[in-house]
């Protein structure tokens, strides 16, 4: 068991089995890798949770989050299939800001929500937050005790989007303006993995390999 001090700081933070475990967020800009970190990361034993993940499955034909996505957009909202379409609420998001507003505020809260149930819940050695927009939001950095960002150049970033996604050059560029900076991420972070575009497989393997190590030293040691 942790001491007061310890859980009051947020490094070690309660789950529902009455213990306490590390518990980090996983941050990065779009394209930076951070899926392939966490990946490696729940092989290695972590338990992990991504952001990402619990918006689709929010935003999914039965999700949670649907019946008010309509209730605020309108039916066109929705794709055929009755998810949301990402297509349509990125445009609108790029043409009114105020657009996104009104989305954060009705999915945010319960992104937040659901993935602290599932933090609570997830097995592993230690809870990992994989939040793309930690660095923006303040209210995740004091839920996490530790903050690693995955580092990417900018030029890679585009790069890998468009391959896997086919999204515009343009498109991929508006995206990563709407989040932080690579300067701001470094500036908030514990730890750091480069994955540019001069990163191999096997370097970023060994580089996760070590942050991972480090944190289940640092595991051990508060036992």
């Amino acid at each position: 068991m942790k001491d007061a001090a310890q859980v009051a700081a947020g490094v070690w933070l309660p789950d529902d089995t009455g213990g306490n475990r590390l518990t980090l967020g996983l941050t990065g800009g779009i394209g930076s890798g951070k899926s392939k970190v966490a990946a490696l990361l729940a092989q290695w034993g972590a338990g992990v949770v991504d952001t990402d993940v619990v918006a689709h499955e929010l935003t999914a034909a039965d999700g949670a989050a649907m019946p008010l996505l309509r209730a605020e957009f309108g039916a066109q909202v929705m794709r055929p299939d009755g998810a949301m379409d990402r297509d349509w609420m990125r445009a609108q998001v790029f043409a009114d800001p105020g657009v996104r507003q009104v989305l954060e505020a009705i999915l945010h809260p319960m992104i937040r929500a659901e993935t602290q149930r599932q933090l609570a819940q997830v097995p592993g050695s230690y809870r990992v937050a994989v939040v793309p927009l930690l660095v923006e939001s303040g209210d995740w950095r004091e839920r996490v005790g530790r903050v690693c960002v995955v580092d990417c150049d900018p030029e890679t970033q585009v790069a890998r989007v468009r391959s896997r996604s086919g999204l515009t050059p343009e498109t991929i560029r508006r995206i990563m303006n709407a989040q932080a900076t690579r300067d701001e991420r470094l500036a908030v972070a514990h730890d750091v993995i480069l994955n540019d575009g001069m990163t191999s497989e096997a370097d970023l393997l060994q580089r996760v390999r070590r942050v991972h190590e480090q944190w289940m030293s640092s595991l051990q040691a508060g036992r």
